[in-house]
């Protein structure tokens, strides 16, 4: 009885391990390189929002930025944890 009580907790820890490092680690690594890269925008970076808008950032605030979208120059401000991406996004069929 004791030695299969021993190998149900190796099973459990070694579960927990595999759990770690296959799941939780790289979630906290992607979300630790998405906060460094919403803490360095500049004025005059291309970004994508993560509902799909793209544009140039115009100014830079605390919380928020504001960005320019288009020919028109129509200005809209975002929250920064609404920053998907830095850089054009390109899609199969613009290439």
């Amino acid at each position: 009885m004791d030695q299969n009580m021993l190998s149900t907790i190796v099973m459990l820890v070694v579960m927990v391990a595999i759990f770690y490092f296959l799941l939780i680690r790289p979630e906290n690594k992607k979300k630790k390189e998405l906060a460094k890269m919403r803490s360095e925008l500049t004025v005059g970076d291309e970004i994508t929002t993560i509902g799909g808008i793209l544009g140039t950032i115009c100014a830079v605030k605390e919380d928020s930025i504001v960005i320019e979208t288009g020919a028109d120059r129509v200005r809209i401000e975002f929250a920064k944890w609404a920053i998907s991406t830095k850089g054009a996004q390109t899609t199969e069929a613009t290439k």
